[in-house]
């Protein structure tokens, strides 16, 4: 599991991980059964407090993303696929905000950045043939 802190972000580190956690689930990096790292492990690697830690997992437990195992860990929850939907669109909310945002500081009407949404979406059509 790859988390990152970045200690200028202003948020506090438990929440950083407790979204990072919900971002690899929610693009499917992090599977239902997945087991994350042991406290002090992550701790250690991210040279940062296990309490720190914890309170994230306590969190994550909390959302429903996560559940303890005892003495076995701490794992990606079976209820998560339903909580993770909801964050994938949370996620592309946040974004699409930023998107609307800047078009309207740049004066570009909607209608000419829906034509822009689309001409770029034939430009990186994904193969549909790849999918599984």
């Amino acid at each position: 599991m790859d988390v990152r802190i970045n200690q200028a972000d202003g948020q506090p580190i438990y929440l950083q991980i407790v979204n990072q956690v919900k971002y690899l689930a929610a693009s499917g990096r992090l599977r239902v059964g997945d087991e994350l790292p042991p406290i002090r492990v992550l701790a250690e690697r991210l040279l940062i407090n296990p309490n720190t830690v914890a309170r994230a997992y306590r969190e994550l437990e909390i959302l429903g993303i996560v559940e303890k195992r005892k003495t076995a860990g701490t794992y990606v929850a079976e209820g998560a696929p339903t909580l993770i939907k909801r964050e994938r669109i949370k996620i592309l909310a946040d974004r699409v905000d930023m998107l609307l945002a800047e078009a309207h500081r740049l004066d570009v009407p909607f209608e000419d950045l829906l034509a822009l949404v689309n001409k770029r979406r034939e430009t990186l059509r994904f193969n549909e043939d790849l999918k599984p």
